[in-house]
């Protein structure tokens, strides 16, 4: 019966979504051409929020869990487990006062209305993962660019989503290389649940009410103990809260 119920409700989801990712395509040209960055990234936020409300078509909610003080005029490295695609609209809207930004696979950056003008526009590293020479020296300048601008970064160290919730063992160069040329940003680990659930039937139909939840953990300072140490703990704070 839910499954049933699942099918006219992804329909009208799909009504509302991509209807919504063109128009904010043409809102976040019109905002970066006349408003610079400021005016592009609030376009942004608002729109991941409009992805969350039409996910909120499907009965899916959100919980966010931050208990932490989190200082905003400093850089943060956010490493998170990966789900979904739907994990990205909560950690945009709820940690925009720390200017999120993504580094992604480079076929991302083009072909996908709303989201790729964001990556190629909002300051997210677009890494071609079979081209490491430019994955590293990618990296390298996003890490300089966020030091100069006290934004913060979003990693996904398992480099794919997981397709039933389980966790993947960390891919860790690119992080080692975050935390090398980032040494004075705070680690906060991130822990997402249940958002591998809405693709449970595949791409269609979204599975319906479901709880997509976000903990964030508290911070690390780095304190230069060694790369290696500092991920395995971050990666056990992670993992250990997965459902």
């Amino acid at each position: 019966m839910k499954k049933l119920i699942a099918y006219p409700l992804t329909i009208l989801f799909a009504l509302l979504f991509f209807p919504c990712l063109l128009i904010f395509h043409a809102i976040q040209w019109i905002s970066l051409k006349l408003g610079g960055y400021e005016a592009h990234k609030k376009s942004v936020d608002v729109f991941n929020l409009a992805i969350m409300r039409c996910l909120n078509v499907l009965g899916t909610t959100f919980s966010f869990d931050n208990t932490h003080n989190i200082p905003a005029d400093r850089p943060c490295i956010f490493v998170a487990n990966h789900q979904g695609m739907f994990d990205i609209p909560p950690l945009i809207w709820y940690l925009r006062k720390h200017h999120p930004k993504f580094i992604s696979k480079i076929e991302l950056g083009k072909g996908i209305p709303g989201i790729s003008f964001n990556l190629r526009h909002g300051g997210a590293a677009l890494i071609d993962r079979k081209n490491p020479k430019q994955a590293i020296a990618t990296l390298a300048a996003f890490a300089k660019d966020l030091n100069n601008t006290g934004h913060s970064a979003v990693i996904f160290p398992e480099g794919t989503r997981s397709r039933n919730g389980q966790p993947k063992k960390f891919a860790v160069s690119g992080l080692q290389l975050m935390i090398k040329k980032m040494p004075d940003a705070l680690i906060v680990p991130v822990t997402i649940n249940n958002s591998w659930k809405l693709f449970r039937y595949g791409t269609f139909p979204l599975d319906v009410g479901v709880h997509l939840k976000v903990k964030v953990h508290e911070p690390i300072t780095n304190t230069g103990e060694g790369t290696e140490v500092l991920i395995e703990k971050v990666e056990r704070i992670i993992t250990e809260d997965i459902i």
